[in-house]
């Protein structure tokens, strides 16, 4: 995902990988914009990629369906996630699976960040 508020506006450097070997405080690679999604690379292969997102009070991400395995982990912040209709309440640390082509979408009641990591190789289904 490229770094991107809900107006569309795209942020280039914000699309590149974090420095390889260098330690990083994860919380503090992404920053909150009111009322926006912002999105950070930090890693991105073609066999999966690891995402930090940061979530303003009040913002979501529409419902999709994607073709694998997603885990995400709440790093910033408690975040509502609904998958097939279940609502799920993550508090800072707490992760979820989301299946692959399973419905689900972000719900921010308050600000959050988390990390999203798929990997799309060696799926079987």
């Amino acid at each position: 995902m490229d770094a991107m508020n809900n107006r569309g506006q795209n942020n280039k450097h914000d699309t590149l990988e974090l420095e390889k070997s260098k330690a990083h405080i994860i919380v503090e690679i992404i920053e909150y914009i009111p009322n926006a999604v912002v999105s950070k690379t930090i890693i991105r292969k073609t066999t999966g990629n690891v995402t930090a997102m940061s979530f303003d009070s009040g913002e979501e991400l529409a419902e999709k369906i994607t073709p694998f395995d997603t885990f995400v982990q709440i790093i910033d912040g408690k975040a509502e996630v609904v998958i097939d209709k279940t609502r799920h309440y993550l508090n800072l640390g707490t992760g979820i699976i989301i299946p692959a082509h399973k419905s689900h979408c972000f719900n921010a009641k308050e600000k959050f960040k988390m990390i999203s990591t798929v990997i799309k190789s060696g799926y079987e289904d």
